[in-house]
């Protein structure tokens, strides 16, 4: 993008941002804790997106700008300009990067995805991949996730290209694809924090009974991995909330124990809405209590670091676009930029602070 631009985006941040004493970065910072969003970077024009995110902020992750669709258009060639622009707005508003994703069954390219490939091939591409992406990023993100969803909800190895179709030449021990792209990320940058991410093993189940069993052994063995990120979507508000802010306690104070971070790595919370886009008042308030629980779930164990929403705004959100315009008003901003009740209670969360350790 032009300088222009760049100064355009830096100038509307700061009008904005001066008008606001109190922000969900602010809190955050006071608990030592990174509070994030999943990003898209086509949008930083718009001036309320950017002085938005700029504003309330500490780490940004891009939802697609990193994964193996966007930066590999053919086998040949590499784009990183997306990811660059996602670095390059961190970098001048002092935000942290998480990079998503070196490694996942969805969102492959064409090429990659139906190029009939040997397992030898496979596992050359993956490793040049991994260290490519890594290096080109070195020292700008200071976390990935290595891997995403690697297992189906009964917590075995799911069925994927690096896995078994036809794998990389390492599906005689389930998890030994994911130890070894591990491995190969450690080698290719020796300082970004590496994690595990995964969906519906935030609270005890038998998924996140099987994550622990491989973030167990891993680190038994020295397999070089810091973290497992929870990602957190809520898909309905049926849930009990104390039941649901109780278990997922549990389960990170269990992979704290093993001497791990745990970063909330994309949270929402999916609401029933009407033809007109509209939640009625009583679910926002039950969404607005989920978030309150689960922040709050993290703030009670140290070793819980961050706490990040796939999208910050329901203008751009998800959801809509995967559940047939039934479900949406995921997220704590509205479609005008306007603080919900959720961001009211990760707010309050926020403000009071850390609870004594577990």
């Amino acid at each position: 993008m032009s300088k222009n631009f760049w100064q355009s985006v830096i100038l509307g941040v700061a009008m904005v941002s001066l008008c606001c004493a109190q922000s969900l970065r602010r809190e955050a910072d006071n608990t030592g804790t990174l509070i994030g969003t999943a990003v898209r970077p086509s949008l930083f024009l718009e001036t309320a997106y950017a002085s938005t995110l700029a504003r309330e902020f500490s780490m940004v992750e891009p939802e697609d700008a990193m994964k193996w669709r966007a930066l590999r258009p053919d086998a040949n060639t590499y784009d990183f300009r997306q990811g660059d622009e996602v670095v390059h707005f961190a970098q001048i508003h002092q935000m942290k990067v998480r990079g998503h994703c070196l490694v996942w069954d969805h969102d492959n390219p064409d090429w990659l995805a139906h190029g009939h490939f040997t397992s030898r091939d496979l596992s050359r591409l993956l490793h040049e991949h991994i260290t490519r992406v890594m290096k080109h990023y070195k020292g700008q993100v200071f976390a990935w996730d290595v891997i995403n969803e690697a297992m189906d909800e009964k917590g075995n190895v799911r069925d994927s290209i690096w896995y078994n179709e036809p794998g990389i030449g390492l599906s005689e021990k389930d998890t030994a694809y994911i130890e070894q792209v591990f491995r190969w990320a450690r080698k290719a940058d020796p300082h970004a924090l590496l994690f595990y991410n995964e969906a519906e093993g935030e609270g005890l189940n038998r998924k996140s009974d099987a994550i622990y069993a491989m973030m167990k052994d891993f680190k038994g063995r020295g397999v070089p991995i810091n973290g497992v990120g929870l990602q957190m979507h809520v898909p309905t508000l049926e849930l009990d909330t104390s039941a649901l802010a109780a278990s997922l306690s549990a389960n990170i104070a269990r992979l704290t124990a093993l001497g791990l971070q745990v970063h909330i790595t994309e949270l929402d919370v999916a609401l029933p809405i009407d033809a007109n886009g509209v939640s009625r008042p009583d679910d926002l308030v039950r969404e607005a209590d989920l978030y309150r629980g689960i922040v709050r779930a993290c703030l009670g164990h140290a070793g819980c670091t961050a706490i990040q929403t796939w999208g910050f705004t329901d203008k751009y959100s998800w959801i809509g676009s995967h559940s047939r315009h039934t479900r949406g008003q995921g997220l704590p901003f509205d479609r005008t930029y306007q603080p919900k009740s959720a961001y009211r209670a990760v707010l309050e969360e926020l403000s009071a602070g850390r609870l004594p350790p577990h």
